[in-house]
């Protein structure tokens, strides 16, 4: 997502943990651990920061950092993660109400957990996890509080889900003070610009094609557009014959099927072009 901003992350060594972008704008980079990175950003060790939602809440600092933007993209898609409530298939629980009081929790997320257990009456105990929390299910632990994108794992371990806790996605957030500062937030603006650019463009495609004037009406009817579609007419021509030059920003969602009707429609010359910012 950086590359495709300009602002692409340099390290010396792949050991190394300490980075640079080339842009005046920022002056520092370094990788953490997602667990930390809210509580350094809530501090002012760093202006800004990347991570999961998740883990501003769980490291309590909601109201310590300012969330600039969702960056919604994960390991297998750009919708949400979820955290959620799993216990053994063969389990007897079907809603967290089931639950018996007592019971043994394993999650990264214990303040989280903690809460979503007193908020529905329940007194648990709970165990933080290292890791690997999904396998300690029910062995080890009667009910797992866990991250999922897909439930893959869940269900590769023969867990199900009873309930969601919440959903969270990666978050650009700033420190509070940063984000007061004019200056900074200025440079926080330009960074966001960019950021938003990459992801405004990520299933769109640029659709180029020329068009006969007589086939023009018909193609613009079934051509969708981020306002209008760019129409130019082209020099020259073939005796009477006009052609025009027209393009669109589209969704790359059902392009399989709009391509064919554009041809139909009378388009010729197509052009499907990536596009790598769209700035609003």
């Amino acid at each position: 997502m950086f590359e495709a901003a300009d602002l692409s992350i340099s390290t010396p060594d792949a050991r190394c943990y300490e980075a640079t972008i080339d842009d005046p704008r920022i002056s520092r980079v370094r990788w953490m651990r997602p667990q930390e990175i809210p509580l350094y950003v809530a501090e002012g060790l760093f202006d800004l920061g990347i991570g999961g939602y998740d883990w501003v809440l769980e490291r309590g600092c909601e109201d310590d950092v300012e969330v600039i933007m969702n960056l919604n993209y994960s390991k297998q898609s750009h919708r949400p993660v979820r955290l959620v409530v799993a216990v053994s298939e063969a389990s007897d629980i079907e809603k967290p109400t089931d639950i018996r009081p007592g019971s043994k929790v394993t999650t990264e997320y214990v303040s989280i957990a903690a809460k979503y257990f007193e908020k529905i009456g329940i007194p648990v105990k709970i165990d933080f996890s290292f890791g690997t929390t999904e396998a300690k299910v029910p062995e080890i632990a009667d009910v797992a509080v866990e991250l999922t994108e897909s439930g893959s794992s869940l269900r590769a371990n023969n867990l199900k889900i009873i309930d969601t806790v919440m959903e969270s996605s990666t978050v650009l957030m700033a420190n509070k003070k940063s984000w007061q500062d004019p200056e900074k937030r200025g440079d926080i603006n330009d960074v966001v610009t960019l950021l938003r650019g990459v992801l405004e463009a990520r299933d769109k495609v640029l659709m180029k094609m020329n068009v006969s004037g007589e086939a023009l009406d018909a193609v613009l009817a079934i051509l969708p557009s981020m306002k209008l579609p760019t129409i130019s007419q082209l020099s020259g021509g073939n005796g009477d014959q006009v052609y025009y030059a027209v393009e669109s920003v589209v969704e790359k969602a059902g392009i399989n099927t709009l391509i064919p009707n554009l041809k139909a429609a009378g388009a010729e010359d197509i052009i499907e072009i990536p596009i790598s910012k769209v700035i609003p």
